[in-house]
């Protein structure tokens, strides 16, 4: 019997290129988790049907220029995705911002407000729906290396909530203290967008076949939250050519990334400035509309692929306690959301977090039934022309936190 390839064995590597056309070299890979992908390779093709022949029957068909339709699930963990989520953002991840020497009042029951005695968490680069954390001073044990979720920011006074829903102990003012956003963020820039090209390989080593797809860019992710269960990922990509052969291009690629899968279970939803609890799910959907240009003569190869405006747009579901939301879609009053989703309970856990800083609901439906009555919201997230240096908010439509990015 001949051998069967098996998905358990399949394994897929990428390594980022330095442009169009030019293939990533086979040492630096980096192995991807995944649910299942497959990078199909497609060729347009023409055949005679429009041609009149004596004998009425098709003379032939010919293949023509060619594209790779790239898909790939996963469940979504920090640091995993986040190459791939930084080229469909158009830019690469950074550190965020950080103040040292601050003096710190703790207060409040929850929210949580962190008042500084001088300095500004504006001009130090601070947003809203930045996770921080607060470390050196003489700090009390609960304040101190905790995950902080800012939601609402002025110059002097961060609101906001432990993530992990931990209380905060009043104190202060304490001195000598740092604040410091945590991990990397990322954005979609309104200028200097980067335009990010992969090599893509799936080894089936069971059968010894390798498939490079080249020249691959982040289309499009889909987003799944749901209110039990696993954050899920679903990438398009598209390419410009794959090949084929029996030995593993990229040479012992970086093993898979260990971190735990995130729920909404761990973790914070804040609408509205304000923190909801009856929230059952989210759909984000973050379009990079990039679509392979026409062919060429000559050439089976197109010469590369185009995009147009990035654009996001999803739904969330909630529990009808009120009409809040509700409002929000009949007065068409702009609104913000923030997701922050922790890998597990503990004050310093690895964390994702998202940030549409303006939202506008565009439709809102309930349904019914012998229980508890679920209103659906369609959502699209614009270009916040608020934001940017000096301001509480990023001047972009999408921004992204991964402490392991």
């Amino acid at each position: 019997m001949p051998t069967i390839a098996q998905g358990i064995n399949k394994k897929v590597a990428y390594k980022r290129q330095t442009g169009v056309g030019v293939i990533a070299a086979t040492s630096g890979a980096q192995y991807l988790r995944r649910k299942q992908s497959v990078f199909t390779l497609k060729r347009d093709t023409y055949n005679t049907q429009d041609e009149i022949a004596s004998h009425q029957q098709l003379i032939s068909e010919r293949q023509g220029v060619q594209m790779v339709d790239g898909k790939l699930s996963g469940l979504l963990s920090p640091g995993t995705y986040s190459d791939w989520l930084a080229a469909l953002l158009r830019r690469d991840f950074t550190a965020g911002a950080s103040a040292s020497a601050v003096s710190i009042t703790v207060a409040g029951t929850g929210p949580y407000t962190l008042t500084r005695a001088a300095g500004s968490y504006l001009t130090d680069g601070f947003k809203i729906g930045d996770v921080i954390r607060l470390s050196v001073g003489a700090l009390n044990a609960a304040n101190i290396s905790k995950n902080f979720l800012i939601t609402g920011l002025t110059a002097l006074v961060a609101t906001g909530i432990p993530l992990n829903g931990v209380a905060l102990v009043a104190e202060g003012p304490v001195t000598g203290c740092t604040v410091t956003v945590q991990g990397k963020k990322t954005f979609t820039p309104s200028t200097g967008q980067t335009n990010i090209y992969y090599t893509v390989e799936e080894w089936s080593s069971d059968v010894t076949i390798s498939e490079v797809s080249k020249d691959m860019k982040i289309g499009q992710v889909a987003l799944k939250l749901p209110g039990t269960g696993n954050a899920e990922v679903d990438f398009t990509l598209v390419g410009l050519d794959q090949t084929s052969a029996a030995t593993q291009y990229f040479t012992t690629p970086t093993a898979e990334t260990t971190s735990n899968v995130l729920s909404t279970a761990t973790g914070a939803l804040i609408l509205n400035g304000v923190q909801n609890g009856i929230v059952t799910n989210i759909d984000l959907t973050i379009n990079g509309q990039e679509t392979p240009m026409d062919g060429v003569v000559g050439s089976n190869l197109r010469p590369d692929a185009y995009r147009k405006k990035f654009l996001v747009s999803g739904t969330f579901s909630a529990m009808l306690s009120d009409s809040t939301i509700d409002a929000l879609f009949r007065s068409e009053t702009e609104t913000t959301l923030v997701v922050a989703l922790a890998s597990d309970r503990t004050a310093a856990a690895d964390f994702v977090s998202f940030v549409l800083p303006r939202l506008k609901i565009k439709s809102s439906t309930t349904d019914d039934g012998e229980k508890g009555i679920v209103g659906t919201y369609e959502f699209t997230a614009l270009y916040n022309f608020a934001g940017g240096t000096g301001i509480n908010s990023e001047l972009t439509t999408l921004c992204l936190q991964d402490t392991l990015a």
